[in-house]
């Protein structure tokens, strides 16, 4: 087992910045890749953005890149979504996930382990 704790999601405008962050403990020697998710009311579930275990590839989907970066401290067991020049549509229920080799990086039901969730609201 995997565990996952997220914080660090809060109030913030339109334009401001944000950094969440996710703790991991456990197994984690099984992990392949860490994402983060996030789900606004009436939506389904998306990827934002994953990078590997090693803390190498990272990918985002469009509509963040440029303004979202993930990373993590290998040190901490720790990963980070520094969110910049956040907008109305960034709204949502964060949450960080791990999956296992092969797992694909937008795609939830490929990740085993999930956190709790840190709600996010953007303010215009």
């Amino acid at each position: 087992q995997v565990q996952l704790v997220e914080s660090g999601g809060g109030l913030v405008q339109a334009g401001g910045s944000l950094r969440l962050s996710c703790a991991a403990s456990g197994r984690t020697f099984s992990a392949y890749v860490l994402g983060w998710f996030r789900q606004a009311p009436g939506k389904e579930r998306e990827a934002v953005a994953a990078i590997s275990w090693s803390g190498g590839t990272a990918s985002y989907i469009d509509s963040v890149k440029g303004r979202f970066t993930i990373s993590r401290d290998n040190a901490k067991n720790t990963a980070y979504l520094q969110m910049n020049s956040v907008k109305s549509e960034d709204t949502g229920v964060y949450y960080c996930a791990v999956g296992t080799y092969g797992s694909r990086w937008n795609s939830p039901n490929d990740f085993a382990y999930w956190g709790q969730g840190t709600q996010v609201t953007v303010s215009s």
